[in-house]
């Protein structure tokens, strides 16, 4: 009776986790949740959690996260070019970072070497659709855009102002709230003050040349700035862009094509090529 019982369970929980595996499969690029999940296979979110990842080997979120970068993956290995299209920012609209126009003005040589000496920097944190996002601005327009997890501020903010160790800093989110509503919701006009040295500068505005849905690797960068050799140094300045995601370094991949780290997690960048391969879907 116990052994008919347990052989009853068992046999349910294979199809309910074939149900769940279905709907995860068929609906992966909207990236459901935990909660989501567990109803496609009428049980409770903890229970559901243990079950799938006893039967399945890996967590339901591993397994999404599976499915997203194969999408990527194929996205990448079939040159697919992305449609512009509004990302759904889980704020109060929907991101149109397409139309965002970027005007680019860099900080001259000497304000660098002086560690940001004289440079007033505000800056704030702000629900994104990556995560928590600093968002920092001189008065020439946005200077830092950075992500982090819940809890990461401190740590975040300490990166970021390493990097101009001299600069007043204050915090100020009403001054970037309006820069972030436009990066993640309404678009617009945005100028980018770009605080590096001019090296960094050259290869980031490289960076700003990649199309939404085109890849470069990184020798290409330093073939496209004059010095195919220096693909290394690219790998460094691309590892300093203050400003992520406007500035794609995200779709810089290795010269195999593979992914490579990311400044703020590979995670997030396997995320932001997700959704960019996802929205063209």
């Amino acid at each position: 009776m116990t052994m008919h019982t347990i052989e009853n369970d068992t046999g349910a929980h294979h199809l309910r986790i074939a149900r769940a595996i279905r709907y995860l499969s068929d609906n992966y690029l909207e990236q459901p949740t935990l909660e989501d999940a567990a109803a496609s296979a009428a049980m409770s979110s903890f229970h559901f959690q243990r079950v799938f990842t006893r039967y399945v080997g890996i967590s339901p979120k591993a397994f999404v996260g599976a499915l997203t970068l194969d999408h990527a993956k194929a996205e990448l290995r079939n040159g697919v070019s992305v449609l512009d299209a509004s990302l759904e920012a889980g704020l109060s609209g929907p991101s149109r970072l397409h139309d965002l126009s970027l005007k680019i003005e860099a900080m001259t040589p000497g304000q660098y070497g002086k560690g940001g000496a004289g440079v007033a920097i505000d800056y704030g944190f702000h629900a994104s659709p990556f995560g928590a996002a600093l968002v920092m601005a001189t008065d020439k327009g946005l200077c830092g855009l950075a992500f982090g997890d819940e809890g990461e501020d401190e740590t975040i903010f300490a990166d970021m102002k390493s990097r101009w160790p001299k600069a007043q800093y204050c915090r100020n989110e009403s001054r970037t709230s309006p820069m972030a509503k436009r990066i993640f919701e309404h678009g617009g006009e945005l100028p980018l003050h770009l605080l590096g040295t001019p090296w960094q500068t050259k290869v980031w505005q490289a960076l700003l040349a990649i199309p939404s849905g085109k890849f470069a690797t990184y020798g290409g960068i330093a073939a496209k700035i004059g010095d195919a050799n220096a693909s290394r140094a690219v790998g460094a300045a691309v590892g300093r862009n203050p400003i992520s995601w406007l500035i794609p370094c995200h779709r810089v991949l290795a010269a195999n094509g593979a992914l490579h780290g990311y400044h703020w997690g590979l995670s997030r960048k396997r995320a932001m090529l997700a959704v960019e391969a996802a929205r063209a879907a």
